[in-house]
């Protein structure tokens, strides 16, 4: 077929160029379909690129609530938990023995090293600072190291601490073992929950936790006085040793005892500071601040006020710290079954029965039968909260060494805070039972701390 202009046509080639030019067509349609899907695949990379690391972090945290690494032991009864969290409560008792013994000696260090008492009782102050610091540091340090490895090197670290300050010439060598051990002390209390939590049913924290946090208890009815005795017979140096003999006891039953734990891969410090950027968790911290300082502004001033106020002889008074001391023990062991089941509901009795026992022993401090009763009172639900805390850190964060150890700086924290605003309210004239209202006020304030999550419950 010939066309006016000369040119020829075939149908059969007609249909090949419109074949072609369909083919053509879809070729296009095909490239800008592909093109279209990559610059969507783009995007969308780009619009996540910042989340991969949020996401990493969320499966970390998980892992720490899936709890591989509970034992046979943690399925059943309350009563029945692995050897491994009575020695971490062990070790923690070592810790406090430390971190009180300085307090027992004052005087006689103070004869010994040729210094005055202040500079000896800033020791104790050294000890605290290091642990709100320096603890957090340590844990940084020892985040890639398996859990396990890290206990052992903090055992290793803290028992060198406690040598080197028996074996001080001076003052300054002194204060530097106080500082070394403080931060031990710090980083220890984040990692032996890190590891109570994961060896137990996530049921069965609560429990465990109070367990473990017993040594502070324990060290402070029996670490305090033994101290005491061993470092006013025998000399402030045995003491030292006594309590690094102590930590070496505790480090050897730790590695019998306490499982091999992996170090998780996907922990990074982006992914545990991340945690901090949660406004909830800070309220978390202010709560257990609120109840730590609430109970040490009274708890510094105990010796004076049932001295000068009540009118209680010394033997009468180291009595009375006793049940005090049996008072943290019970009120510990109890909080640890409810921790769990019912975090803010024994938060909340806790505070409003650590008021009123405040307030009842600031109005009545003359009063023996009353001021005993109330000191008591406040053993019972003061530091014994800590299982509580502790569970509802977990439950807005993790159970890490990291927020684990903060969390421990914040109560380290709330006791110096405490104890000085309690001072502060005395050296300004308002007397000795002023400490008392000043912790009055904190457990008021850390009842307000917890009304959004009683508004939730609701």
């Amino acid at each position: 077929m010939t066309l006016k202009n000369g040119f020829s046509f075939s149908p059969n080639k007609s249909i090949k160029i419109k074949r072609g030019v369909i083919q053509t067509k879809k070729d296009v349609l095909s490239n800008i379909s592909i093109n279209m899907q990559s610059a969507r695949q783009k995007f969308f990379s780009l619009k996540h690129d910042a989340v991969p690391r949020r996401q990493e972090c969320a499966r970390s945290a998980k892992t720490v609530k899936s709890n591989t690494h509970a034992t046979p032991a943690a399925n059943h009864t309350l009563t029945r938990l692995p050897i491994a969290i009575y020695i971490l409560g062990f070790g923690i008792f070592a810790m406090v023995t430390s971190e009180f013994q300085v307090s027992g000696m004052i005087n006689v260090m103070s004869l010994d090293l040729g210094v005055s008492i202040s500079l000896i009782g800033y020791l104790v102050s050294v000890y605290a600072l290091a642990m709100a610091f320096g603890g957090p540091l340590l844990v940084i340090a020892l985040l890639k190291k398996p859990l396990k490895s890290s206990l052992i090197i903090l055992y290793l670290i803290f028992i060198a601490g406690e040598l080197l300050g028996a074996s001080a010439q001076s003052y300054a060598m002194l204060a530097i073992a106080r500082i070394i051990t403080g931060a031990v002390s710090g980083a220890f209390y984040g990692v032996a929950i890190a590891i109570c939590v994961q060896l137990v049913a996530e049921s069965q924290r609560g429990w465990a936790t109070s367990f473990v946090l017993a040594g502070i208890m324990v060290g402070t009815v029996l670490g305090l006085p033994v101290a005491n005795v061993i470092g006013t017979h025998i000399g402030w140096r045995e003491s030292f040793r006594a309590t690094a003999t102590l930590a070496i006891l505790a480090a050897l039953a730790s590695l019998w005892t306490v499982p091999k734990i992996p170090a998780q891969k996907s922990i990074s410090l982006h992914c545990e500071l991340q945690t901090l950027k949660n406004p909830q968790l800070w309220i978390v911290f202010s709560t257990s601040l609120l109840i730590i300082g609430a109970t040490f502004s009274a708890f510094t001033y105990f010796i004076p006020i049932l001295k000068s106020v009540t009118g209680y002889s010394d033997n009468a008074v180291a009595l009375l710290l006793f049940l005090y001391g049996i008072a943290t023990v019970v009120g510990n062991t109890i909080v640890g079954k409810l921790a769990d089941r019912h975090t803010i509901t024994t938060l909340t009795i806790g505070l409003c029965l650590l008021t009123s026992f405040l307030a009842l022993f600031g109005t009545y401090a003359d009063n023996k039968s009353l001021a005993t009763l109330s000191l008591i009172g406040i053993g019972f639900v003061g530091v014994t909260m800590n299982p509580a805390m502790v569970s509802r850190v977990m439950r807005t964060a993790n159970g890490r060494p990291l927020i684990n150890t903060l969390h421990t700086s914040v109560i380290t924290m709330g006791i110096v805070t405490g104890a000085f605003l309690g001072g502060v309210c005395i050296s300004a004239g308002y007397g000795l039972r002023s400490p008392l209202w000043v912790g009055c006020m904190m457990a008021g304030l850390g009842i307000l701390s917890l009304l959004p999550e009683l508004k939730k419950s609701d």
